[in-house]
């Protein structure tokens, strides 16, 4: 049943988002293609037009969070100044901030490694996404290091550091949001991110 015409992107948007909801209530495991055609409003001849399986959804639904969170940082940074350590404390923050205000973003992070152990196809797609994310920070680092506003470090080394401060403290505040607060993470990593890459810091 093919869509009618220019309805497709949106009919798949419409899909992975209940996809997104359907993993963050029940996980994995109890993913099934009619939950979800029931959770879309679709018909399972719909959904399997656009997905032929659960991974291929699960595989759909990364994408779409790590688009969200790439649109939420970059309009972080855009309220604040081109100063390198200004746009990283905003990266940072939008970050953490969505482990709070939408927790079923790092959900599927979560849902995603645990089955990607065992399918090569998730793991090249988890692999681009961390490649990329790392270039990311790792310029802004760079540009830090070059403007004077970083000490001299790795780049990529770096980004690598900051990647795992950042994912270790979002996923802390998705499942113990009782453990601190955004401010209180935010905060965390400033002083850990001031530490490591100001200019004062040893090499």
């Amino acid at each position: 049943m093919s869509p009618k015409v220019g309805m497709g992107p949106v009919r798949r948007e419409q899909i992975v988002r209940a996809t997104v909801r359907c993993l963050a209530r029940e996980g994995y495991t109890r993913l099934t293609m009619k939950k979800v055609s029931r959770e879309a409003g679709v018909s399972q001849g719909i959904l399997h037009y656009y997905f032929a399986d659960k991974r291929a959804m699960l595989a759909a639904t990364l994408e779409v969070v790590t688009r969200d969170l790439d649109r939420r940082v970059a309009a972080a940074q855009s309220r604040t100044s081109r100063e390198p350590a200004a746009r990283l404390r905003a990266l940072v923050r939008a970050c953490l901030d969505v482990a709070v205000r939408r927790p079923e973003f790092w959900v599927v992070f979560v849902e995603f490694w645990g089955e990607m152990l065992h399918d090569r196809r998730l793991r090249d797609l988890n692999t681009a996404v961390y490649t990329r994310t790392r270039r990311l920070l790792g310029r802004l680092i760079a540009e830090g290091v070059r403007t004077g506003h970083f000490r001299a470090v790795d780049p990529a080394r770096a980004a690598a550091v900051v990647l795992g401060l950042i994912d270790g403290l979002s996923l802390q505040l998705t499942f113990d949001p009782e453990a601190f607060t955004v401010a209180e993470a935010t905060r965390f990593c400033g002083d850990a991110l001031d530490r490591y890459l100001g200019r004062e810091a040893s090499s």
